[in-house]
């Protein structure tokens, strides 16, 4: 089975193309960072910190290493290497019903220094925003 929305997600990572990442997202969309308290309700906050990730991770080593799917969503594991650090996440999303746009993104991260290089450099990202 495929979403809508995850092939669009994916298609989003290739391209960086913002306007296929603002179509996916929901109106209600939540982000949950791993280096922020609270959740990031709505479009605009969740939209520029996927901007902000993809910037800050989506180098040329970054990569899905495995998928976990149910009909609402899926799990995707990845790994990049920044500054010499390996950094080892998965990115949780959860779609609408109809499988069309994404209303939840939650994003794991490890080991410790790879959340303190992330915390970093998601702070410097979104400051220019």
């Amino acid at each position: 089975m495929t979403l809508p929305a995850i092939d669009g997600w994916r298609a989003y990572m290739e391209s960086h193309d913002t306007k296929v990442l603002w179509a996916l997202l929901d109106e209600d969309a939540v982000f949950e960072s791993p280096v922020v308290h609270t959740p990031q309700r709505g479009r605009e906050i969740t939209f520029k910190y996927l901007v902000g990730a993809l910037s800050v991770l989506g180098g040329e080593g970054f990569r899905y290493t495995r998928e976990w799917a149910n009909e609402t969503g899926v799990v995707l594991e990845f790994e990049t290497q920044i500054e010499g650090i390996t950094i080892n996440g998965v990115d949780l999303i959860e779609c609408t019903p109809d499988g069309e746009r994404i209303v939840h993104f939650k994003v794991m991260i490890r080991p410790l220094k790879a959340i303190n290089l992330l915390h970093r450099l998601m702070g410097e990202q979104l400051a220019k925003a």
